[in-house]
């Protein structure tokens, strides 16, 4: 068996003579950077979110630096967040001066726990910072009514996560300000680097689009310090192809992530599958078990030998890594995930009868 943790192979083959047509095009056109692809791909984004803006960005983590930018956080100021995310979270707090607070996670989703936000709020508190991780909503009401009471800036991190819902909402669109990545591995994703803000906020939308071009609404007349931050051509030419699918490509996922429910289910002694919350459907970016026999390490090395990729996503939580390390958290669900969890294989399309393999892999290894 030669089986990937992602096989992005079979969606590049179904769309091969539209991805050569538009790249073409591109090529073509000698226009590479914020051109006719970026401007369309921008507009239909918004449209399929629902929000009155959409910025395209360099990556996932810019957008993260020039929501919070542009949401005027900076020194002195702190953000709360979950401690079992991917770095770019914390750092993008760092990086504009600001202090990440961080808050343990829900077990059941792997999402910041609600409940203990409250208490973390101080003073210094000027936004929220919740992520949508492996493909899974943040309770986002909670969240919500927390901002409004303490008067506080909501940054959605939708990096794992386009496309997904809560009650119905696109993700990203209910706080101030939300986050995407088109990393090649996420749901959405371009041929390189590439990411998005989506805003219902005129003015965070101009700061944005100012932030971006090295603050400047007109080149050369340059207002604020900014980033050079922009989507190019190719990367939106690409995108436009894979937007009109990705409603289709998320329910192959959920398809696939249910599957998985009913092959593992008898394993219920020895792994916990992902668990779904009632308010949003999980759309399975990763498909992230938990290991419960404290021999993970020992799991994901049988099944390498079997030829089946894994990942641990994350194997330290962001309070224990070295910027970090020295504030002295004990968040054990956060700490407790990164001794259990396994990603095993999963995309769009992806087969039963791979399914089945990985189910009798995973099957054997912790026999």
């Amino acid at each position: 068996m030669n089986i990937p943790l992602l096989d992005l192979t079979g969606e590049i083959n179904e769309l091969w003579a539209e991805f050569q047509t538009v790249i073409n095009g591109v090529l073509r056109s000698g226009h590479f950077i914020m051109g006719p692809n970026t401007a369309a791909f921008e507009a239909e984004a918004a449209a399929y979110l629902g929000v009155k803006h959409a910025i395209g960005l360099n990556s996932g983590t810019d957008a993260l630096v020039i929501a919070l930018k542009a949401a005027g956080i900076g020194a002195d100021d702190e953000v709360i967040t979950t401690a079992f995310s991917f770095f770019a979270t914390a750092e993008a707090i760092s990086q504009v001066g600001a202090k990440p607070v961080f808050v343990d996670i829900d077990p059941l989703t792997f999402n910041i726990d609600t409940v203990q936000i409250e208490a973390a709020i101080t003073r210094q508190t000027r936004a929220l910072l919740p992520v949508h991780l492996f493909g899974q909503a943040a309770d986002m009401t909670p969240v919500l009514a927390l901002a409004e009471k303490y008067q506080l800036r909501v940054i959605e991190d939708v990096a794992q996560a386009f496309g997904a819902e809560y009650h119905g909402r696109k993700l990203g669109t209910l706080g101030d300000v939300g986050c995407y990545s088109f990393f090649p591995t996420k749901n959405l994703g371009a041929f390189g680097d590439g990411g998005l803000i989506g805003t219902n906020d005129d003015q965070l939308a101009e700061f944005c689009r100012m932030l971006r071009v090295h603050g400047a609404r007109k080149k050369y007349f340059n207002e604020m310090i900014g980033y050079n931050s922009r989507l190019d051509e190719l990367q939106a030419a690409v995108l436009r192809v894979k937007l009109p699918r990705i409603d289709r490509m998320l329910e192959l996922r959920r398809e696939a992530g249910q599957r998985y429910h009913a092959l593992l289910a008898e394993l219920d002694d020895r792994i916990v599958l992902p668990g779904e919350a009632a308010y949003g459907r999980h759309v399975f970016n990763q498909y992230t078990l938990r290991v419960k026999t404290g021999k993970r390490e020992q799991l994901q090395q049988y099944l390498s030998g079997q030829g089946i990729g894994t990942m641990v996503f994350y194997p330290l939580p962001l309070h224990q890594l070295p910027p970090y390390a020295g504030w002295q958290y004990s968040l054990p669900e956060a700490e407790r995930a990164t001794r259990e969890v396994l990603s095993i294989p999963i995309w769009p399309q992806i087969t039963p009868e791979i399914q089945e393999q990985v189910a009798a892999a995973l099957k054997e290894g912790l026999a």
